[in-house]
């Protein structure tokens, strides 16, 4: 088990050796977002921008303008919430080459409570015109996932989490963004999820099989551009959709993936998420359980569902 923000400082720390144009801006924050590591082997290109989010996202998006591929790093909360309009005029409507890389999304902050659970952040970054989303599930994806978005032109939400999740990659990660993976076929019902929901999800089409029914479990890892060929192809066969991410249901992955389903064939879908609620102060695992947004939480809609 690793953590996604650790597989971030180590993607960051191996670009800035790649690439001179790279650089790191942070709010307060740098050894919790692990920009540390990049921080004191590149000390001339990393920025300790104070807590003041909204002026780091647009002295990211004026480095942006002079070729450098600035990642913006800080809470989920603050970078998408506190700096949200920062990120929409100064970065999205001139559709400027910045890197929101955002750790302690989701309930999984744990005990820092509700108002450092940031559930909406998907939501908020997706309906910003030419916003890319990007939410991997592990150490392996979001070390891919990292790599993957500095190559991307154009702005780009990165979230990352706080605690270690299990690996769900053990020997390759293909990741290409805008591509969801399929992780295991079945032809009863569909487990679409991100983040470190994926591993749940595996974990509930493995109770589905010894009941006899076949799940399958894709990771959508974008939001946005959704992979919406394999949503169609999973829709065509398995009937039956459910959606399972570290977000409210309102707006996020569910939002997306029914946004889609509505154009291209309707589909039953169940949302596996925070149900219009703000969390609160616990252990992740713990908060997980309680939310419904474990194996057990999408097993439960699955079997609702058929």
């Amino acid at each position: 088990m690793k953590a996604t923000r650790d597989a971030f400082g180590a993607a960051l720390l191996e670009l800035g050796k790649e690439n001179p144009n790279v650089v790191a801006l942070t709010a307060d924050l740098g050894e919790s977002v692990k920009t540390g590591e990049f921080a004191r082997a590149f000390p001339q290109r990393f920025f300790q921008m104070g807590i003041a989010e909204a002026n780091m996202t647009d002295v990211a998006a004026g480095m942006a303008t002079c070729g450098k591929i600035p990642f913006a790093t800080t809470f989920a909360m603050f970078g998408t919430g506190r700096a949200w309009e920062s990120v929409r005029n100064t970065v999205g409507y001139p559709h400027l080459n910045v890197k929101i890389a955002c750790t302690h999304s989701g309930l999984s902050v744990g005990e820092d409570g509700a108002s450092h659970q940031m559930l909406e952040d998907v939501a908020l970054m997706r309906v910003i015109p030419g916003m890319t989303v990007v939410v991997p599930c592990d150490y392996p994806s979001a070390f891919a996932a990292t790599k993957a978005v500095a190559a991307w032109k154009g702005p780009v939400y990165l979230r990352l989490g706080r605690p270690a999740v299990k690996i769900v990659y053990e020997k390759e990660c293909p990741f290409t963004i805008g591509k969801g993976n399929l992780l295991r076929e079945g032809g009863d019902i569909a487990i679409v999820a991100n983040g470190p929901l994926v591993a749940f999800a595996l974990e509930a089409a493995d109770e589905l099989a010894k009941q006899g029914i076949k799940a399958s479990v894709a990771d959508f890892h974008t939001v946005k551009p959704l992979d919406t060929e394999l949503l169609l192809a999973l829709a065509n066969k398995c009937k039956r959709i459910v959606t399972a991410e570290e977000h409210n249901v309102i707006g996020g992955l569910g939002g997306a993936v029914s946004e889609a389903l509505a154009k291209l064939r309707p589909t039953p879908v169940r949302f596996v998420g925070t149900q219009d609620t703000f969390g609160e102060s616990g252990k992740p695992a713990d908060l997980w359980k309680k939310y419904g947004l474990d194996a057990t939480g999408i097993l439960k809609a699955c079997k609702e569902l058929l």
